[in-house]
């Protein structure tokens, strides 16, 4: 008997590691999402999701109604019946070219099915990196003979996931991870470059230099503030522009005219959306990205007024914990 497909109804949704129950919190507070579930392993299939929930990077979705703690969504999730591995990888590649596997049992017939597919990158990549937009589907193995998956998901990632190669050694603090993974995430929604030689950022709070050292190794002239200094590598660096001081105590006008703005201080979200619409408001910022700490519970109504400000999104990063991440290009398109 050949493969056959079967179109179920619903959504499944691939929650970033560890952050299952903040996925789980997040359908129920804010988009008041409480229904029957199915778990296959980490993956969460909802047979009644609501048709009008906007799915996470899609085109053409109400990014206010993106779900932050979801990496990946099967958002038109189909049923494949098959006999043989090499039927499997057959029908996945007469559906469309790009698929990534989730798995969380049979793993050897699943990656001999991986395998009969076209070849797709899951490795740690060397920063920085440019992903395409290409379509990319999501399957996982039911049984040995069922496979669940969706050729259209919410993500160009494989599987809704980026690792990077770590470096152990230079950077000051593992946030650095974090800075890399939402400018890569900035080129792929938006097209927007990375910073570079003759660009001038600013960050606001950069001890002890995470993020000022991922924009310096790129060759971008950085201003970074703070009231400690930053790691005395950074301090003698030539891209580097040191000011003691309270960063958020600074207007636009202080600062002038930057490429990109960035934040990842611990502050309340409400203050750091104030902080934001100073730099939007005065025209001196083309880009930003900000890191919103949660203090306790998540501040919904404070999130999705990030979500909503023009050329935006609000992601969840695969190296964030219990944060959040904004990214605004304004030069979208």
């Amino acid at each position: 008997m050949p493969a056959s497909v079967e179109k179920i109804s619903g959504r499944a949704l691939l929650p970033f590691e560890g952050a299952e129950n903040f996925l789980k919190s997040e359908l129920a507070e804010r988009l008041k999402i409480d229904l029957p579930c199915e778990n296959f392993g980490e993956l969460i299939y909802f047979k009644n999701f609501p048709e009008n929930s906007a799915a996470q990077n899609c085109e053409n979705c109400d990014l206010k109604k993106n779900i932050f703690f979801a990496r990946d969504q099967m958002l038109e999730p189909f049923l494949l019946r098959f006999e043989s591995i090499g039927e499997a990888a057959a029908a996945l590649k007469g559906i469309q070219r790009n698929w990534a596997s989730y798995q969380f049992q049979f793993f050897r017939r699943a990656e001999l099915i991986q395998k009969k597919l076209p070849y797709i990158n899951f490795s740690a990549r060397y920063f920085p990196v440019k992903i395409p937009r290409s379509p990319i589907g999501l399957w996982t193995l039911l049984d040995e003979h069922m496979i669940l998956a969706s050729a259209k998901t919410s993500s160009f990632l494989p599987a809704g996931k980026i690792v990077f190669k770590e470096n152990h050694v230079e950077p000051p603090s593992r946030a650095y991870l974090k800075l890399q993974e939402a400018l890569v995430l900035a080129n792929n929604f938006f097209g927007v470059e990375f910073p570079g030689e003759g660009t001038r950022c600013f960050e606001c709070g950069a001890a002890p230099g995470g993020w000022t050292w991922v924009l310096a190794n790129l060759g971008a002239s950085v201003l970074a503030v703070d009231r400690a200094e930053l790691d005395a590598r950074l301090m003698k660096n030539p891209c580097v522009e040191f000011l003691a001081h309270d960063a958020f105590t600074l207007s636009p006008e202080q600062i002038g005219k930057c490429d990109w703005v960035f934040s990842d201080v611990i502050c309340y979200p409400e203050r750091l959306f104030e902080w934001t619409q100073e730099w939007l408001e005065s025209g001196l910022a083309k880009n930003m990205i900000c890191t919103i700490k949660m203090q306790g519970g998540i501040n919904w109504d404070a999130v999705e007024k990030f979500a909503a400000i023009e050329n935006s999104r609000v992601v969840h990063l695969n190296y964030n914990k219990h944060e959040l991440t904004w990214i605004h290009c304004g030069t979208a398109t």
